[in-house]
């Protein structure tokens, strides 16, 4: 069966392709490839006529595109055959920095330049006063961008000691930029930031400069609404060591919690010379106790302003007994609280130990005449060196006033000046002059009628003038009614009791006299016609005087 099916596939088989047995299966070489065939393009004309001597190509420098960049191929760099050009000045300015402009310490170039570039009109009374001890500003509304070129001036300045801004308004970046010149200033010895608004804010970016300044003794702040959150950055900043000598804080809505802030830091620093608390909120007596408690242990505090605080009760009239013990105080301003009885029996045992005290004032307060009179008595004690006593509107009595002169008769308190308000009890209404309105009465009922005017003062004038300087109710009542007045008995009784004369055994007299000097005091103007002369002329007899002039001499018959 194999044969068979062997002899059936040579039958089906066809021959398609018959190789070459001379052909050998080896690849050609390399050189024979068809690929490697390059055309070269036609001979350079230039090249030819070269070789001619028609042609010249130049120097011989071949242009650096056409050399291959190899340490194998160049000997030389092309960039040395061609060198770049020379910079100028581009990498100076990108990567070294500028030279500094070296200003004045007085600031007027410096100030000028920076408000140049912060387009600000330079203000000129700044510029000169930059060459000055003091720089007044008030009222003149500095804007807060003004503010730094003002503070860059002010930073090495070595003239200016006193810096006004009162009644500007300054935002936060004004106030640290104040801080700013004022870390740096070693000059400036008082700042008056007064009106400015500042704010707790504003108030803290000032304090941080005022810790590391040596020279500022003055600092005022009123005005700013500080309230205690102020106080706490103050506090901070006194724990840290500001050399304050004189600050004030009124009208910045401070109350006992503020305060309370500042007595805890009185433990460490306590060299304030002066403080100005009024016209704000110190009536809790719970933090104020404990800091007019350690205002007393200062040992340099000479002026303490505590009015219009409506401060009140006996727990502030201890607590003000014990700011009394400071040693060297000499001015103390209570005015305008609302002081009385036990809270100023409470503080009077401390005028004892104030032994440089020069002025105490308590003015308007709700003190009694007793509360008068125990200060009084209290002042009286020789011990106590006391030199103005104010109690401007506080009444006191009689007895009050005698106190006061057994006081002046004191050799040692001649000096003494009292000042209070009213007097109880001596005060005496007084009401209008009843002569004036009888008189006015009586002109006005006499010349109420056009046609039969009368004019009363004339009529009093012509009696006098008749030598009638006494005369009896009855004689000047008929009197004045013959002249046709249209008065009743009753005016005329009371003119004649008021301008009443000596009395006699048997009735009362008027004294026209009396009547008439008044009359002449109210109406000067009016006087009598002058009488017209007598038939008869008397003789005249012409002398000279001893200048010549001729003088007339009239002789009676």
């Amino acid at each position: 069966m194999s044969d068979e099916s062997n002899i059936e596939l040579e039958d089906i088989t066809e021959v398609v392709f018959v190789a070459d047995a001379d052909v050998s299966s080896e690849e050609p070489p390399m050189d024979e490839w068809p690929s490697l065939i390059i055309a070269f393009p036609e001979q350079n004309p230039k090249r030819n006529e070269f070789q001619l001597g028609l042609y010249h190509p130049g120097s011989g420098e071949v242009c650096a595109k056409y050399i291959q960049l190899s340490d194998s191929d160049v000997f030389r760099h092309p960039y040395y055959n061609y060198p770049a050009i020379k910079d100028p000045g581009i990498l100076t300015a990108l990567i070294d920095p500028e030279d500094k402009i070296i200003y004045p310490d007085d600031g007027q170039e410096l100030y000028e330049n920076v408000c140049k570039e912060m387009e600000e009109a330079p203000v000129k009374s700044f510029v000169r006063g930059l060459l000055n001890e003091i720089i007044d500003l008030r009222y003149y509304c500095v804007s807060s961008k003004g503010i730094r070129a003002m503070s860059l001036a002010l930073r090495f300045n070595r003239n200016v000691k006193v810096f006004n801004l009162t009644g500007s308004f300054l935002d936060d970046d004004a106030c640290y930029h104040l801080g700013d010149m004022i870390s740096n200033n070693c000059t400036l010895v008082e700042l008056n930031l007064s009106g400015c608004k500042i704010g707790p804010a504003g108030a803290k970016r000032i304090f941080n400069g005022l810790t590391s300044n040596k020279t500022i003794r003055v600092l005022n702040l009123d005005k700013n609404d500080l309230t205690d959150q102020g106080m706490i950055y103050l506090a901070s900043a006194i724990f840290c060591g500001i050399d304050i000598h004189e600050i004030f804080l009124s009208y910045n809505n401070i109350t006992g919690n503020g305060v309370s802030a500042l007595a805890e830091v009185f433990e460490t620093f306590n060299k304030f010379t002066k403080i100005d608390l009024s016209w704000n909120n110190l009536y809790s007596p719970g933090g104020v106790y404990i800091f007019l408690s350690r205002l007393g242990e200062n040992n340099v505090l000479t002026e303490l302003n505590l009015s219009w605080n409506s401060m009140a009760g006996a727990r502030i009239g201890t607590a003000l007994k014990n700011v009394l013990s400071a040693p060297e105080l000499r001015h103390l301003n209570l005015s305008n609280n609302k002081l009385n009885k036990e809270g100023i029996s409470n503080l009077l045992p401390g005028l004892t130990k104030a032994k440089k005290l020069v002025t105490l004032d308590l003015s308007y307060n709700p003190m009694t005449t007793e509360d008068a009179k125990n200060v009084l008595n209290k002042v009286k004690d020789p011990k106590i060196k006391l030199r103005k006593l104010l109690m401007d509107n506080v009444f006191v009595d009689n007895e009050f006033l005698e106190i006061l002169n057994s006081i002046k008769e004191m050799k040692t308190k001649q000096n003494l000046v009292v000042s209070f308000g009213g007097i109880v009890g001596a005060f005496k209404a007084v009401g209008p002059d009843v002569r004036e309105l009888l008189l006015n009465r009586a002109e006005f009922l006499t010349k109420k009628s056009k046609k039969n005017a009368v004019d009363i003062a004339l009529v009093a004038m012509q009696l006098l003038k008749d030598k009638n300087e006494l005369m009896e109710p009855k004689e000047f009542t008929s009197a004045i009614q013959r002249s046709g007045a249209p008065l009743d008995n009753d005016l005329l009784e009371e003119i004649a009791t008021v301008f009443a004369g000596p009395r006699l055994p048997k009735s009362k007299t008027v004294n026209i006299k009396l009547l008439v000097d008044y009359i002449k005091r109210k109406w000067p103007d009016k006087k009598l016609p002058t009488t017209p002369p007598s038939e008869t002329e008397p003789a005249s007899t012409v002398k000279e005087n001893v200048k010549g002039e001729k003088s007339v001499k009239i002789k009676e018959k």
